[in-house]
């Protein structure tokens, strides 16, 4: 399945190619959930040195990847290992072990209190620096198409500005070792929606994604190596009252003969500041679409998912 495509130099454009652009990605995020960007803004040469990066930590030994694995921050911050994640509503492990790295506070904002420090990986020098940059990065293509669903949905173009300024964001380096023996399961990771508002996915290592769709299909999602995919999470969908989906999402496991390959992959997931409300927005409630979710923060509905997948006691 090719996913909708949009670029988001059209955002930047004249008025006429950037209504264009607000109209395509906001009737994207209504029908499919997903959407592949191109010219969206993270240098290729930061994506490169991202994955050389996560593949050299990730090879390092259990002993020394679990110095990183931090009690406490319910993998927020730093290593998690194999097994320990699971979709909501599933018992199984995900075959995945992973590394978070969080938002960086640099205004004197109050906010920094609420945030742990970053995890420095002392074996791989260039780890820190360069998913700080990556970071940033992500947050400044995010912000973008943010401002671009705030118009969609008639709201003012800088809505979300102040929730996602210094908010709780994650970039996350997933790995998803060889698999050495038969699996219990097809699936790496099991079918679930994200929690936040939008996530960027910049490339995989290998296929493997695959989306449910309107169908009730899995269908593979694929795009070119100079786009990213980008979808709705939960909080959105939450605060659009479901006008724009949150797809269900799944990674399957590859064919017998690619058994023996590790596949990568470093999705940014946007979360705002724990304090925005989630409350669905009085222009997305009408009579034949009655308000679905009681109100609820992005902090408050955010301690309830990751207790759900397993990650927070």
């Amino acid at each position: 399945m090719a996913i909708p495509v949009v670029d988001l130099s059209d955002f930047s454009g004249d008025a006429k190619k950037k209504a264009a652009f607000v109209n395509a990605l906001g009737k994207a995020y209504e029908e499919v959930g997903f959407v592949a960007v191109k010219n969206h803004g993270i240098p290729e040469q930061t994506i490169s040195d991202l994955y050389k990066n996560t593949m050299e930590f990730f090879s390092m030994d259990i002993g020394t990847k679990r110095k990183y694995e931090i009690p406490g921050l319910a993998g927020q911050r730093g290593y998690t290992s194999f097994g320990k994640e699971h979709a909501k509503g599933s018992k199984a492990a995900d075959l995945k072990e992973f590394f978070q790295f969080g938002q960086t506070v640099e205004d004197k904002d109050p906010i920094a209190t609420e945030y742990p420090a970053n995890v420095t990986v002392e074996e791989v020098a260039p780890f820190s620096p360069t998913f700080f940059k990556a970071y940033r990065a992500f947050e400044g293509s995010g912000g973008l198409l943010l401002r671009a669903i705030a118009l969609y949905l008639g709201l003012d173009e800088k809505y979300f500005d102040p929730f996602v300024h210094n908010g709780n964001s994650i970039l996350r380096a997933i790995h998803y070792p060889p698999i050495t023996s038969e699996p219990q399961s097809a699936i790496r990771a099991e079918q679930h929606e994200d929690i936040n508002l939008i996530t960027l996915l910049v490339g995989a290592s290998a296929d493997g994604l695959e989306i449910l769709s309107k169908q009730d299909e899995w269908v593979p999602v694929t795009s070119l190596p100079e786009q990213i995919v980008v979808n709705v999470g939960d909080m959105l969908q939450r605060l659009t009252n479901d006008k724009l989906k949150s797809t269900t999402h799944r990674v399957v496991n590859p064919p017998r003969e690619k058994w023996g390959s590790s596949r990568y992959s470093i999705p940014f997931f946007l979360h705002p500041k724990g304090s925005m409300s989630l409350t669905c927005l009085p222009s997305c409630i009408d009579a034949s679409h009655p308000k679905a979710y009681p109100d609820v923060t992005a902090g408050e509905y955010l301690d309830e998912r990751l207790r759900e997948i397993g990650l927070k006691k």
